[in-house]
């Protein structure tokens, strides 16, 4: 039927920003800033902040981009001398981040709707070996994209880091100076390892999708061989 082929097609494209979207879900937390700050490696701040700092201020970032707070609850905040936190550059660029965030979350969650949907209809109609062909082919997609970020991120991140925030952000407004609280916060470090931890995240799942199809027909050939054989 037509209407199969076009739900297979949809689920094809889309399942690569639903796995990548999962997986950056995963980093949306103060745990993954929180496991950065802890590796002896990780760059310290040289304007002085604690880890302790560290951690306190950026689950308060963090969490502020997936609550329903506006931009008072990081505005508010204050250092212990009483400066504010964060300057209105960063706030507004808060603000941004958080619109991304929030509209991508809610295409996800859309999406995660039509998976399930498009599941129930191929159940009902007897299709299931064509969602599941789908569901693969998307993997095999997911993994090649994957490839190609990881190949770009090697060959210069700072490349990527750019066009990645030229693509969602408007010029300049995601540049801040070295002292400015986001940078010490989240260094040029930080986003290199939450890029390769998505990827690395991605690749598994697209490689679990795949993994668990090939078990099933690895079985499903066993039980007609042994029928074949009875």
């Amino acid at each position: 039927m037509k209407i199969n082929r076009v739900l297979q097609i949809l689920i094809i494209i889309t399942l690569p920003f639903m796995v990548l979207m999962a997986s950056v879900r995963l980093l949306i937390t103060p745990g993954f800033a929180a496991f950065e700050y802890d590796r002896t490696w990780f760059p310290k701040d040289p304007y002085g902040m604690s880890q302790t700092e560290r951690l306190r201020w950026s689950s308060y970032a963090i969490n502020y981009l997936t609550n329903d707070e506006d931009i008072s609850y990081l505005g508010e905040l204050r250092f212990d001398d009483g400066e504010a936190l964060f300057n209105e550059r960063e706030l507004d660029h808060m603000i941004d981040v958080k619109h991304v965030v929030k509209t991508c979350l809610v295409i996800w969650y859309a999406l995660a709707g039509f998976f399930f949907a498009a599941l129930i209809w191929f159940l009902v109609m007897h299709e299931w070996k064509a969602f599941v062909g789908a569901v693969c082919w998307g993997s095999w997609l997911t993994i090649g994209i994957i490839v190609a970020i990881l190949i770009f991120l090697a060959v210069s991140f700072n490349r990527l880091f750019e066009r990645f925030h030229q693509l969602f952000f408007k010029d300049g407004t995601w540049l801040f100076y070295q002292n400015d609280t986001l940078i010490r916060l989240f260094p040029i470090e930080f986003w290199r390892d939450a890029f390769i931890l998505v990827c690395i995240l991605s690749l598994l799942m697209a490689g679990f999708i795949l993994g668990i199809k090939a078990l099933v027909n690895n079985i499903q050939r066993k039980k007609e061989l042994k029928n074949s054989n009875g």
